[in-house]
């Protein structure tokens, strides 16, 4: 099967590494995707995908070998590509394969309190045991010594409703000199879930699309029901087009403005925060008003959308426009114009460009640190009518990823009236299949914290037989650990929320 934005390259097991490296290079990207796939059941053979983007191609590149009945090793590159090295953890705690040459194959999801060496859950063949046990050892955290070096551990349980992680702080007296996060602590098995699906293109796989992770539904609805229609090779009209990049733009409003007064809360610096959480409030209300839903569930289907937007729908998302346009550029004002709230902001937090780049960031962290990654530029379709423009800044800090959430809330809303002013009368949805078919695609979003993707592998009967997934944040938490270095652990708050990473969508 061939799609104008994807191409597999076939190697075999010995040219894998070499390729992955080449294209690594090439295309300047870093490791998107990275999976494998029981070619089960009824046989031990497994094929490895790793996908790189090809920016300038407007493309995704993935290099595939299939391994020989029976083997279930093969070479890393993650010891070269950093951006591949917890994929291939992943891929030996849930299929039980071995990347030769990784120097770190610790658990990430599968944690020793629970499951026991042996069970790999992506597996075909995979029996679940009867009750949890406790594996033999415990996950081993970097020890960092010397003289006068002390450590604090924080979490899983936090105090709030954030989801639970464990971060390991080392401190020589008050500046951080290493931060481990553990995570997997809210594992659900969401990939083995999707193969339970009845079919692929049902609503019902839609509507558990949008449980991935709560704050971003409408991104992940839409990754998924694309990857489905390009397998089933269906054209989603234009003003459905339209209408999925307004609700991607609402939903990236409201959360840029519950992160922005996150950011505030965190310094102390009260009023801006309740401020914020009223536009996020009205943003959801206004959902709830034109969608159905505040948190834009059940606008999507495999076709297109299941509601229109209206004159009388048009006309309250404009009114809406006018009025949030006004409230951001107080709360723009209040926080800008503070000197408490800059001191701790500027220069707090900074993750580089060049680390960026080697930890493969996306999203986002990446835009703040100077990388131009927006897959809305990338592979624009209706975004392109609206002139679309990409925010980035440069210094990589706190006050960056703060001005990138402002200047793209202003970038939202200019899109948002254009595509209302753009779209034409038409249908909302194309006409589905009756007959499943059998293929594997990517859809893919650039949702709020960045891009996210789907790889979806259906039989004849439409049936999913694997399902990858990869949020964003999976690939962040590393540029998290790495910014707080040289800042103080009562920064640590500050920090994370600038970054505002999903445990659900990393815990998959």
């Amino acid at each position: 099967m061939e799609y104008r934005d994807e191409i597999y390259i076939d190697v075999k097991p010995e040219e894998f590494r070499s390729k992955c490296l080449e294209l690594h290079k090439k295309l300047s990207s870093p490791v998107m995707m990275y999976f494998a796939v029981d070619e089960g059941p009824g046989k031990k053979a497994f094929s490895v995908y790793c996908a790189f983007l090809d920016w300038a191609g407007k493309r995704w590149v993935l290099v595939r070998m299939q391994l020989p009945e029976g083997q279930a090793r093969f070479e890393s590159i993650s010891k070269d590509v950093f951006s591949a090295a917890l994929f291939e953890r992943e891929m030996k705690e849930m299929f039980g394969l071995e990347p030769e040459g990784n120097p770190d194959l610790r658990r990430l999801h599968l944690h020793e309190e629970v499951w026991l060496e042996g069970f790999y859950p992506l597996r075909k063949d995979f029996i679940p045991p009867e009750r949890a046990q406790k594996a033999e050892g415990s996950y081993r955290f970097k020890k960092v010594e010397g003289e006068g070096i002390f450590e604090v551990p924080v979490g899983p349980v936090h105090a709030g409703i954030i989801g639970p992680g464990h971060f390991r702080f080392s401190a020589a007296g008050e500046p951080v000199i290493n931060l481990e996060a553990r995570l997997g602590f809210t594992h659900r098995g969401v990939e083995k879930l999707f193969e339970k699906m009845p079919s692929a293109g049902s609503d019902d796989a839609v509507s558990f699309s949008e449980r991935v992770s709560g704050d971003s539904v409408f991104a992940y609805s839409t990754a998924y029901c694309q990857a489905i229609e390009k397998i089933y090779g269906i054209l989603i009209p234009e003003r459905a087009q339209y209408i999925r990049a307004i609700y991607l733009e609402l939903e990236r409003i409201y959360n840029h403005a519950n992160d922005i007064g996150g950011m505030a809360v965190d310094v102390g610096f009260t009023f801006p925060n309740a401020f914020a959480s009223i536009i996020k409030e009205k943003t959801l209300a206004l959902n709830e008003k034109i969608s159905g839903s505040r948190y834009l569930k059940g606008v999507n289907t495999v076709g297109g959308v299941n509601r229109d937007l209206g004159g009388s729908e048009r006309k309250v998302l404009l009114d809406f426009l006018d009025g949030i346009s006004k409230d951001f550029r107080e709360l723009k004002r209040m926080l800008l114009s503070s000197i408490s709230f800059m001191d701790r902001a500027d220069k707090t937090g900074i993750l580089k460009k060049k680390t960026a780049v080697d930890l493969g960031i996306v999203g986002l962290a990446a835009r703040a640190s100077g990388i131009p990654m927006d897959l809305r530029k990338t592979f624009p379709g209706v975004y392109s009518a609206a002139n679309f423009k990409l925010v980035r800044e440069e210094e990589g800090d706190v006050l960056a990823r703060l001005n990138v959430r402002l200047r793209e809330i202003e970038e939202s809303v200019r899109l948002i009236r254009e595509f209302a002013r753009i779209m034409a009368p038409a249908d909302i949805s194309a006409a589905k299949k009756s007959a499943p078919e059998a293929g594997c695609g990517i859809g893919y979003a650039e949702g709020w914290r960045g891009p996210v993707l789907f790889w979806i592998k259906t039989d004849a009967s439409g049936r999913i037989e694997r399902c990858k997934i990869v949020d964003p944040s999976f690939h962040n938490w590393q540029g998290l650990c790495f910014a707080v270095l040289g800042n103080i652990i009562p920064d640590f708050p500050l920090c994370n929320k600038s970054f505002d990473l999903s445990y659900p969508g990393n815990d998959l």
